[in-house]
């Protein structure tokens, strides 16, 4: 009795050793929050928090949409959190706040000397960080015309160069974007692509005001 009841203590410890250690990490991974963090008591909230839920047992795109303040980055935090993803890198981009002339290099990363100020060693982009994880790419609505095909061809291969280089990298990542902003008229006026619009709409998660 007394030898169960060790191993027993010694059980408990290391599992509590393990959810510290998780923790940390997924602290390190960034991301913050889960579905716990979501405090919406609504009818609507709690349906869509159901239809989140249900978005983590798998990996198709999800696109978030809603006004800005509402929770976008909390959904996608709690999506990636409660996923089989959820040890692996949460990486994010907000589209907006990138010049356009820099944004290709955040996204697909750099080879070295690929143009003038380039680091030495060349640099990783963001879906290079993401394998195995999720990125997140806030603000997709303002992402430049001439960068959506690059965008929905590394969704449809999961492949891509970095700028300036001639290796193929493979990612396997998952994406969760989100706007403030109406992608169907932003279609209609020309401003968006279709095919990339209905490659990002699989999983369509509109959040009330």
């Amino acid at each position: 009795i007394r030898e169960v009841a060790r191993l027993a203590k010694k059980t408990r410890l290391l599992e509590s050793k393990v959810a510290m250690y998780e923790e940390e990490l997924l602290s390190l991974r960034g991301c913050r929050y889960n579905f716990d963090s979501i405090i919406g008591r609504s009818r609507g909230m709690q349906q869509l928090k159901k239809e989140a839920l249900r978005a983590t047992a798998n990996s198709f795109p999800v696109i978030i949409t809603g006004e800005c303040g509402t929770g976008k980055e909390l959904f996608a935090q709690a999506i990636h959190h409660s996923s089989a993803r959820k040890i692996h890198p949460f990486v994010r981009l907000n589209c907006a706040a990138i010049p356009a002339n820099l944004l290709e290099s955040e996204l697909f990363g750099y080879a070295k000397g690929a143009f003038t100020g380039a680091r030495a060693t060349g640099k990783p982009g963001k879906f290079e960080l993401a394998h195995r994880g999720s990125i997140f790419l806030d603000e997709i609505g303002d992402l430049p015309l001439e960068m959506q095909p690059k965008l929905l061809r590394v969704l449809e291969e999961k492949e891509f160069e970095r700028v300036g280089g001639n290796r193929i990298i493979k990612s396997d990542f998952r994406l969760i974007a989100a706007t403030n902003q109406d992608l169907a008229s932003l279609v209609a006026q020309g401003r968006f692509r279709s095919d990339l619009y209905y490659r990002l709409n699989v999983i369509p998660l509109p959040i009330p005001p």
